[in-house]
């Protein structure tokens, strides 16, 4: 279950059911989508607006320091158009990681937890070791993350 400091669910499987709910509340959940400076840059790029009309800066979520804002019913991100993502090709990886988020454990070590909202979990192909490093090497090159993963 570990790869050099790396937590990850064991025989999980997951296909992508493209239902959107990753991107908007549920009755369960607020959703909070939130990035990085360079995130912000390359999305503010991709679709031609400042990272204000798009974005919100906050606080004490290090290292994110943006908030995706949402539509004008308050319920789905901005960029959820239908069930596709507008800016899929470069969305934050908060959403590269969906439906698991890496969570800092102690002594650098890291582990990935799943969310039971999602109806693609425990559907499509078995995800490997392989898959959950490739992931944090992601994140590891998105925030500058010290340590082994």
């Amino acid at each position: 279950m570990k790869k050099s400091g790396l937590n990850y669910p064991k025989n999980t499987r997951f296909v992508c059911s493209k239902c959107g709910i990753c991107c908007a509340d549920t009755l369960q959940r607020q959703r909070h989508i939130l990035f990085l400076q360079g995130e912000a840059e390359k999305i503010s790029g991709f679709v031609g607006k400042q990272i204000s009309e798009f974005a919100g800066k906050i606080e004490g979520k290090s290292p994110y320091v943006f908030e995706m804002k949402k539509t004008q019913d308050g319920r789905q991100c901005l960029f959820l158009m239908g069930n596709k993502c507008a800016i899929y090709l470069k969305r934050p990886i908060i959403c590269r990681f969906y439906p698991f988020e890496l969570i800092p454990t102690t002594k650098k070590r890291f582990e990935f937890r799943g969310t039971d909202e999602c109806p693609g979990l425990g559907k499509g192909k078995l995800l490997t070791e392989g898959y959950f490093h490739r992931l944090s090497q992601i994140a590891r090159m998105s925030t500058r993350i010290k340590g082994r993963s």
